[in-house]
């Protein structure tokens, strides 16, 4: 029987996922990835699974990642008492807390620009209801993604003035919004800024404070937070300020801890290393997203109505917020208007919410028709071409600005590069503009690349971080963008693509494929980058009843030698390389994730197949 042949290990001592060694299983899947199996040194799997009263198949995975006794507890449940630091570590995040507070105790209305996304939305909710818990007039100002574009503008914040605001925070942007920030200050408008996207430039002068984990002069060590967890470190100053001028001893303090699964859903869909900090609080956030879900006191019933709306089932996790609800908050912004979103998250009133799910739930299908038809055209430019880029730029008109985001992420899963999707349009003069959205790979710091090609004045606008960046353009422009773009990162995406692999935990037999080992394996989360969820192979197995799926996936049920069965899907598997294996009838080595079969229940698994090798 053929079999795969381990080579010598290879160090792996610069991950920050495992430790130890690689060997290289193979290296040459049917993606063209190499497949490495983690190494951990068996005395210290059985130590640490005897020590700790843990399973050894789970001791294996944290020994090759590096967990020792001394961290193993704070590794399985990271609480935030563990790793919540000093608020004020971040740069001006005392002026922000000193103005906001004395904003509160004086009752002033308090101004909310947000974003249009996920983490937008979220940080603007979650801002929004701890100044109401005070009983506070809170303006809140979300842009239209067509109309006003990405930041603030001056004519935003002349309308929050109108309203009575002549304090406004903006969350997840303003950064980088000098213009309009120094227009709001000749008005009488103090702008506070709350952020996390890169800046190659100094923040704006005229703000009270500009807190950003990611300027250049801030030494925090939490440039791994989005803008609602810079929001949520922004409530923590503010209950301790609050707290110091004695405004907590007639009235309670605002539990924060209740607004955790809002946390928890800007952190995941806005693709945030999940480690340290952020990792603690994605984890409690999932639980108390649970309470929500068991009709319990805590969490956000607008999150649990989207869930049970579509059909969340089981003990919460990263992938319902970031697969499931997170795409249903983000069509408002995408296809319609934000405020929609925000009121889900925001209302008091249950039938209202029970509406908006339902609302949400039609439009994220409206936004995957268009999405489907804006990718089709994308994947026709691609191939159109020689050869598939290192670096994927495709444009067209008409295309909605508010699905090539979600685009630009298939292409790259699709051609493992990273993918930039412009979608034009023309204005009344004639003239040609663009609005673009890119996704990365590992390795390839789009934000950055993006930021440049701006100081270059390639772009009318741009910015984001490592993994995601959006940017406006005029129409004549692109092929010096794509010149230059290419250039700047041809050697980050030639040392990714050289480097590209598929790290695996563990070997397994298909009798390990249980709905209990999958429930194991989903205590030690939760996972996502920069803590990847466990990957495991199956050694020389034969495919049947390979079928298609929903419109686009491969179920099949996977068979040993032996007679053990499983069964399995691959997602997004059709007219891939993948299909083609799965359908040849040969025997073949497979990798991918244990699931609990949540339609069979009981203790029925399921194998979610990633890659495939011929046995």
């Amino acid at each position: 029987m053929p079999t795969i042949k381990p080579s010598p290990p290879l160090d792996a001592s610069h991950s920050q996922e495992f430790a130890g060694s690689l060997r290289v299983l193979t290296q040459n899947s049917v993606r063209g990835q190499a497949w490495l199996l983690k190494e951990a040194d068996q005395s210290n799997v059985f130590n640490l699974a005897r020590d700790n009263g843990i399973e050894e198949s789970i001791a294996r995975i944290l020994v090759a990642r590096g967990v020792t006794s001394e961290d193993v507890n704070t590794y399985l449940n990271p609480t935030l008492r563990h790793f919540m630091p000093d608020p004020e570590v971040l740069t001006d995040m005392d002026k922000a807390a000193r103005r906001l507070s004395d904003a509160i105790i004086a009752g002033e209305t308090i101004g909310v620009f947000g974003d249009y996304d996920v983490d937008g939305v979220t940080a603007s909710s979650l801002l929004y209801l701890y100044l109401k818990e005070f009983g506070l007039n809170v303006e809140v100002y979300l842009p239209d993604r067509v109309g006003d574009g990405y930041g603030p503008s001056i004519g935003a914040f002349e309308a929050l003035q109108a309203r009575g605001a002549n304090l406004i925070v903006t969350v997840d942007c303003g950064a980088s919004a000098q213009e309009p920030i120094e227009a709001a200050g000749q008005l009488g408008i103090e702008v506070i800024v709350i952020d996390h996207h890169q800046m190659s430039s100094s923040p704006p002068e005229r703000a009270v404070a500009v807190v950003n984990p990611n300027r250049r002069d801030d030494v925090s060590g939490l440039g791994n937070l989005s803008a609602v967890g810079v929001t949520f470190m922004l409530l923590v100053a503010l209950n301790r300020t609050l707290r110091k001028k004695g405004f907590f001893e007639k009235r309670s303090e605002p539990d924060l801890k209740q607004w955790l699964d809002i946390v928890a859903l800007g952190l995941i869909c806005d693709v945030m290393q999940v480690t340290g900090l952020t990792r603690a609080l994605i984890a409690q956030g999932l639980k108390v997203m649970d309470l929500q879900m068991q009709n319990s006191k805590g969490g956000n019933p607008g999150i649990s109505a989207l869930a049970r709306r579509t059909g969340v089932k089981g003990k919460s996790s990263p992938y319902h917020l970031g697969f499931l609800i997170g795409p249903r908050i983000n069509a408002a912004g995408r296809i319609g208007h934000a405020d929609i979103a925000f009121q889900l998250l925001t209302t008091s009133d249950h039938d209202q919410r029970q509406k908006l799910a339902e609302q949400l739930h039609a439009m994220n299908a409206d936004r995957q028709e268009i999405e489907k038809q804006v990718l089709s055209d994308a994947i026709g430019v691609i191939e159109a071409k020689a050869r598939v880029p290192e670096l994927i730029i495709c444009a067209g008109l008409g295309w909605h600005p508010g699905v090539i985001g979600i685009v630009a992420g298939r292409l790259k899963e699709r051609f493992d590069r990273p993918a930039i999707v412009i979608g034009l349009d023309e204005t009344q003069d004639g003239s040609v503009i663009g609005k673009g959205s890119g996704r990365s790979i590992t390795g390839v710091d789009l934000g950055a690349a993006i930021s440049a090609a701006r100081e270059e004045g390639i772009l009318a606008a741009g910015g984001g971080h490592a993994m995601a960046a959006g940017l406006t353009i005029d129409g004549n422009k692109i092929e010096a963008f794509e010149a230059f773009i290419t250039d700047y990162l041809r050697d980050e995406i030639a040392t990714a693509l050289l480097s590209r692999n598929m790290k695996i935990d563990d070997c397994i037999a298909p009798m390990a494929v249980t709905g209990a080992f999958a429930n194991l394996i989903a205590e030690a989360g939760p996972f996502g980058p920069g803590n990847a969820e466990p990957i495991f192979m199956l050694e020389d197995v034969n495919v049947h009843y390979p079928k298609v799926v929903g419109e686009a996936h491969i179920s099949c049920t996977l068979k040993s030698d032996g007679g053990d069965e499983v069964r399995a899907i691959a997602f997004r598997a059709v007219e891939e390389p993948l299909e083609e294996a799965l359908k040849s009838g040969k025997r073949l080595h497979l990798v991918g994730r244990i699931k609990a079969d949540e339609w069979r229940g009981g203790n029925a698994g399921q194998f979610q197949i990633m890659d495939a090798a011929y046995a």
